[in-house]
């Protein structure tokens, strides 16, 4: 998995193939929320009025009326226009994917929700359709992806590059995994590195690699008089096999009998609408006025990391085209409280221990629904979760609460952990050998863990050797990455 690095350089990859990115954070083990926020202003969509949570309606772009409703593979394929790569790694990219095709089968079923916008948005910019297949290689198409150096979501961002593309990043809300904005903000970024460079082979290392990072790899080889170009750099080991990595995909969309492969078809049609709203709403209760799982609500809508959807961080919802009538419908008639949480904006200086009880809980479950270090005794004045009318619910929270990266960690080398099954916080401490207190402090105040949850442990000094319950085997499976901070 690749992260966008123009700022801070070179990121270390979660994995080395691309299929992890889905086994990493599975998008089932994750439902309608995530890491934390940003606006979300997808231009096409217009204003909500002032109603219950919706009204105003606009599909995802139309699709182009001199191609084929019933093919989006072959729209793909007609676009193909970057110049092929003579490098081995090609394909030996295109045996691991055809060694694996129950992995293509779960992207590619991914991908249908996604890639008619985004096609649509690379043939605007006049990209080739190449571009459009670059999320398989960066997250397999799953917008709960999450790397070691926090790059997230399908076009996998890290913080620092979201962030100058305008995806604001909070507790609530995420726009890296926003799949509008990101897929705004990601194009726009190549299309800079485009203009930069020249080509696309060099704008898509700058964009695994760094922009600064490929140029001063291209002033060596100025000084050495030598080429330039994508083939003649000294590029590092990931960077060297993206590009392979993504004709390789291209070689198997185009051909794929020829893989031993089958691709299932995708409608050449809108497969999401975006739906104005205007009032908070439970996440939930969303999924089930479209009459949808929480699955497919959060595949659409990622970006939230509570299970209350807060107006002001973002105005849409996307959902499935076929079930907009339906959301309106059950939305009119529906008569209950559109929301089980408030968000409550606390003053600078609150003690947690005076307000916890106002909400009908106990300082300790407050810290833990708000992501606050178990020694947070006050508040800095920011927007905390709490139960409407007193009401504790608690345990529906956990489901969206599993996957927050620590916000302030310590200098020192960081290491994930998934929880298998079985395993205890207490567990996990004594593998690493560090106190429980610092385990929960990393993580935002865990209490408890479900399996499939990623937890972060940070160490100074050299690595410490694991105790017998970790094998070499996974210590070699561990990805190191340095809190640069």
């Amino acid at each position: 998995m690749a992260a966008l690095s123009a700022v801070e350089g070179p990121v270390p990859s979660i994995v080395e193939e691309p299929a992890h990115a889905e086994e990493t954070l599975a998008l089932s083990s994750q439902p309608a929320t995530q890491p934390a926020d940003p606006a979300l202003e997808p231009a096409a969509v217009p204003a909500a009025p002032d109603a219950a949570a919706s009204t105003d309606i606009e599909p995802a772009l139309p699709a182009d009326a001199g191609l084929s409703k019933n093919d989006l593979w072959q729209r793909i394929r007609n676009g193909f226009a970057m110049h092929e790569l003579d490098s081995r790694l090609v394909a030996r990219h295109e045996q691991w994917y055809a060694n694996r095709p129950d992995y293509v089968a779960r992207m590619t079923e991914r991908a249908q929700r996604y890639l008619y916008f985004i096609v649509e948005e690379v043939e605007k910019r006049g990209m080739p359709t190449e571009i459009a297949l670059l999320p398989m290689i960066e997250s397999a198409f799953n917008p709960g992806a999450y790397s070691v150096s926090r790059a997230s979501g399908i076009w996998q961002f890290i913080p620092s590059t979201g962030r100058n593309f305008g995806m604001k990043q909070n507790w609530w809300y995420d726009g890296r995994r926003d799949i509008i904005s990101a897929t705004n903000g990601a194009l726009d970024y190549l299309q800079k590195l485009h203009d930069q460079f020249g080509d696309w082979e060099l704008a898509l290392a700058a964009y695994n690699w760094g922009e600064n990072a490929v140029e001063r790899a291209q002033a060596h080889n100025r000084k050495k008089k030598k080429p330039v170009n994508y083939a003649s750099l000294k590029l590092p080991r990931e960077t060297r096999g993206y590009v392979p990595k993504l004709l390789a995909v291209k070689h198997i969309i185009s051909d794929p009998a020829r893989f031993g492969l089958t691709l299932q078809p995708i409608p050449d049609q809108p497969y999401f609408a975006a739906v104005s709203t205007s009032r908070h709403i439970d996440v939930k209760l969303a999924a089930q006025l479209a009459d949808i799982s929480l699955d497919e609500f959060s595949a659409l809508n990622p970006a939230h990391n509570r299970p209350v959807i807060l107006q002001e961080y973002n105005d849409v919802l996307l959902l499935p085209v076929d079930k907009i009538e339906t959301f309106r419908a059950n939305l009119e008639g529906y008569s209950e409280p559109l929301v089980s949480w408030q968000a409550y904006k606390s003053k600078k200086g609150e003690r947690l221990d005076k307000l916890a009880p106002h909400f009908g809980l106990s300082v300790e479950k407050l810290r833990s629904v708000n992501g606050l270090s178990p020694r947070t005794k006050l508040s800095n004045g920011q927007a905390l979760l709490v139960p409407l009318n007193g009401e504790d619910a608690s345990n529906e929270f956990k489901a969206f609460n599993i996957h927050l990266a620590p916000s302030d960690l310590p200098r020192g080398r960081i290491i994930t952990h998934t929880v298998r099954k079985g395993e205890t916080l207490a567990n996990i401490a004594r593998r690493y050998h560090v106190s429980l207190a610092k385990l929960q402090d990393w993580n935002n105040g865990v209490e408890q863990l479900q399996t499939g949850q990623v937890i972060t442990i940070v160490q100074h000094g050299k690595p410490r050797r694991l105790t017998k319950t970790g094998s070499r085997k996974t210590q070699r499976r561990m990805r190191i990455a340095y809190n640069t901070r």
